[in-house]
């Protein structure tokens, strides 16, 4: 059977730093240095810790999967959600008033500068192209250009339908054209990007309504609450729109990079990354394919799911299961980036690092190279002192270690899942206070100057 499997545009999670190739084979070894790949060539290897073999050619066709593959997604977004239609606007035979670069990129999507022809950049440069006019934006889905985003097209150029991708959410850019256009950064956490905003682009909310079982305006009211940079994962399986204290539920959307070795892909640890590509390209994004989870099965924690059949969902032909191993070679292969010179006090960052792996305790969960526990990462609410209110939400009532490489390029938005803490410095205290331990003032400078250059 056909299964509607809701929202979201997550993506994936990921691995990798160093390589180096045997005949057909790339090898990547993690190490406390960064290697940087050009053009599939090793430019640098040190020590190894553990090392992944992955296929370039299995590699290369992940990349395209993570860039461009929709799963078949334009069934929902496109067939239920009308958001072809909200793009093309009233002029171009869609409805409202269509959606133009300007707006695209207020709302956080982003334009890859590589794939707009040179004559087209510098029209743009020069003024010449109207980005306040949803046509514009048109032009830029027939070069591949939006990010996380695939427009169909037919035969006379009409736009019949769009659909999203992983890298939607698991990609930015480096701005070198102009703010929200440049250069791909895959793995990166899009913390700019309005999931909210962008589904609230819909004319039937009515489906969405109907799924969770309440009316449209309070379906309007909880995507308008996301915000930049968050999503509510779970709200399509257990129908959980609010925390208790009435605010709305919603997490930060992951980096995509540095998870080398680890052992759960998600805050609560659902699964690894294999079963959440699963999960987020058959119920988030809304493809066709095949996805198995008992754990749905249970009502009375997963509602939604449960009602749905999310748990045990077929489709013939299964537009996903068969890009799985590309897609998670691919996320093996991207590494986390390496901290720019002069962005932290390395001084600090070296009194740091002897405290986090000592007195601080730091090192006890988040070790290094992984950042995260070794095997099993999960702990309880009680043990990092938060709530427990999102660890519930998951089968295993736990948070996850989060793997810190790569940090400073993904502080927008705050910090732990839902972005309660605002700066390192407000996790430092956190840790200070819940574990007694007595850190002083330089202390707690030398620690984030460390977190910053990991």
């Amino acid at each position: 059977m056909k299964a509607a499997n809701p929202l979201k545009l997550f993506g994936t999670l990921l691995i990798v730093s160093m390589i180096f190739i045997f005949s057909c084979t790339k090898t990547r070894t993690i190490t406390e240095t960064i290697t940087e790949i050009v053009n599939d060539t090793i430019i640098e290897t040190v020590t190894d810790t553990l090392t992944l073999h992955l296929d370039p050619a299995l590699v290369a066709e992940g990349k395209e999967i993570f860039r461009y593959d929709t799963f078949g997604d334009e069934a929902f977004w496109s067939d239920i959600l009308h958001i072809d239609k909200a793009i093309l606007g009233d002029a171009l035979d869609g409805y409202g008033d269509g959606v133009s670069p300007a707006t695209a990129l207020a709302v956080g999507l982003k334009v890859d500068a590589e794939a707009i022809p040179l004559e087209v950049a510098a029209a743009i440069q020069a003024g010449e192209v109207d980005l306040n006019d949803p046509a514009t934006t048109i032009a830029l889905l027939k070069m591949n250009a939006v990010v996380g985003v695939t427009g169909t097209f037919n035969e006379e150029g009409n736009m019949t339908a769009v659909g999203i991708n992983c890298a939607l959410c698991h990609s930015s850019v480096d701005n070198s054209f102009a703010d929200g256009i440049g250069r791909r950064l895959d793995g990166y956490p899009n913390r700019d990007l309005n999931v909210g905003a962008i589904i609230n682009l819909t004319d039937n909310k009515k489906f969405l309504a109907d799924l969770l079982h309440v009316d449209e305006p309070t379906v309007e009211a909880v995507l308008t609450g996301w915000g930049a940079g968050k999503f509510n994962a779970g709200l399509m399986v257990d129908g959980i729109a609010l925390k208790p204290d009435g605010s709305i539920a919603a997490n930060l959307l992951p980096a995509a990079y540095g998870l080398q070795g680890v052992n759960l892909a998600t805050y609560t640890g659902w699964g690894d990354i294999v079963y959440w590509n699963a999960f987020v390209a058959n119920l988030e994004m809304h493809g066709q394919g095949s996805f198995t989870d008992s754990r749905l099965n249970d009502a009375a924690q997963f509602p939604i799911a449960a009602e749905n059949n999310f748990g045990n969902i077929t489709n013939d032909p299964d537009l996903i299961t068969p890009k799985l191993p590309g897609l998670q070679a691919y996320q093996l292969s991207l590494h986390a980036p390496t901290p720019p010179e002069g962005s932290y006090d390395m001084a600090a960052a070296t009194r740091g690092k002897t405290l986090f792996n000592g007195s601080a305790l730091c090192a006890t969960c988040h070790i290094a190279p992984m950042y995260t526990d070794a095997g099993y990462n999960l702990h309880s609410a009680e043990e990092i002192g938060i709530d427990d209110f999102e660890a519930k939400r998951s089968p295993t009532g736990m948070y996850r270690t989060t793997p810190l490489r790569g940090l400073f390029a993904r502080m927008k938005g705050g910090f732990y899942h839902d972005g309660r803490f605002a700066t390192l410095n407000d996790v430092i205290n956190h840790y200070d206070n819940h574990f007694g331990l007595e850190l002083n003032a330089q202390d707690k400078i030398d620690l984030e100057e460390y977190l910053k250059s990991i």
